[in-house]
């Protein structure tokens, strides 16, 4: 018996041993390597749900044009949850790339590289600044990816670009057009000029507003300039003093991080008078830096987004972003990021294709589309929406609507 008896506790070992290295059912092996946390994105795919759709979303989400880009990223985000929620497009769900280029255009230009070579994105969306989308706008180009800038307004870009580029917003030449009328017959007819000699942006904004207002019969009293970055405004201040008279108001074209700098420091100057500038002060800057100094600060821009809004658009927007977010909209700049990843998801579906070139023609033949921030229309020979305008005025420590306008005239690009 004692031969049988070794080799049953013999078998018996084995089996042990045997169903020791058996995983546990509820317990899966783990994977080789840990996964890096994933960048920012939305509308991931869920497992087993079709291939995705990827669009890249460049966005300046530190740095100096944060304060307008995240808001912008929010904005694209939320229409993208909300696109796959209904179903995607075309049976694909949308896969938002959100990418942060930290204020930098050559980080700008290698991040739309990676998402055209790595991430094989379909379309671009992202930036709110004519700089950005002049590094990365070229490479799109050259890919042959169409790219819907959210929020630059130089209407030079696609001439300068490509037939790949649009515009969720109208141009510079619009808004400085409005901005001289509506100073022109509110203020007078002498105004002060300063812009900011180191951005596209502010360059451009700040010659059609010269072009338009001398039209109208105005006169320029005194130009002058910084440098990005500056933050000491005493040498500016300083001529504007030195008038024998003050202009009826003061135009100035700056960036973001800029407004509410400029604007304290003119007032603290004793420099009373309106100011008035572009859609780069539609900015929670300009009251969180100027406080109480923003006071009668008039600026263009594409919306006034308020929960009371006359618009059921921007009412259902406001409402929709501020469940998401515990926020209403930071700024305006949250629903051209909206207005864009719809605009694009209805191209695709036009296109029936995530063909580059279906998706470019379907959005050339884009027309009468409703947006939170007005109506689109494209065409071959326009890449440019021609929309309505929003002056704002800065009063009791949050933006009012001053006006709607659309210009009696335009500056040629």
């Amino acid at each position: 018996m004692r031969p049988l008896l070794r080799w049953m506790t013999l078998l018996l070992a084995v089996l042990l041993t045997a169903a020791a290295c058996q995983p546990s059912p509820a317990s899966p092996p783990p994977s080789p390597t840990a996964a890096a946390p994933a960048p920012p994105s939305a509308a991931s795919p869920t497992p087993g749900a079709a291939a995705p759709i990827r669009i890249g979303a460049p966005f300046n989400l530190t740095g100096g044009m944060a304060s307008i880009d995240v808001p912008a990223a929010n904005g694209a985000r939320l229409a993208a949850e909300e696109i796959n929620a209904t179903g995607g497009v075309l049976g694909h769900p949308l896969e938002l790339l959100i990418r942060d280029t930290k204020t930098d255009p050559a980080t700008a230009a290698n991040v739309v590289t990676q998402l055209i070579e790595q991430d094989k994105v379909v379309a671009v969306i992202g930036f709110n600044d004519s700089d950005y989308v002049l590094a990365a706008g070229p490479i799109c180009q050259r890919a042959g990816v169409p790219f819907i800038t959210v929020g630059a307004t130089s209407p030079r870009l696609p001439g300068q670009v490509g037939d790949m580029l649009f515009l969720a917003p109208f141009g510079d030449n619009v808004q400085a057009a409005v901005g001289a009328e509506f100073a022109f017959e509110k203020f007078g007819k002498t105004a002060y000029l300063l812009w900011d000699k180191g951005a596209e942006y502010t360059t451009v904004l700040a010659k059609y507003f010269k072009a338009r207002f001398t039209e109208l019969g105005g006169t320029i009293v005194l130009e002058d300039t910084y440098q990005s970055g500056d933050k000491d405004f005493s040498a500016q201040i300083a001529k504007v003093k030195a008038l024998p008279q003050q202009p009826a108001f003061y135009y100035i074209a700056a960036l973001p991080d800029d407004v509410g700098t400029i604007v304290k420091q003119f007032r603290n100057a004793g420099i009373a008078g309106p100011i008035v500038g572009g859609d780069g002060y539609d900015t929670p800057l300009l009251i969180e830096v100027a406080g109480p100094a923003a006071e009668s600060v008039f600026f263009t821009t594409h919306s006034l987004l308020t929960a009371d809004s006359p618009n059921e658009r921007v009412r259902k927007f406001v409402a929709a972003y501020k469940q998401k977010y515990g926020t209403e909209p930071e700024a305006v700049f949250a629903a051209l990021g909206y207005d864009s990843v719809y605009m694009l998801a209805e191209a695709i579906r036009r296109a029936g294709s995530t063909n580059g070139r279906a998706i470019q023609q379907a959005l050339e033949n884009l027309r009468d589309f409703h947006g939170v921030t007005g109506v689109i229309n494209y065409s071959p020979q326009s890449h440019i929406p021609q929309k309505g305008v929003t002056v704002i005025e800065a009063k009791g420590g949050k933006f009012t609507l001053a006006a709607e306008r659309v210009p009696q005239k335009v500056p040629a690009p």
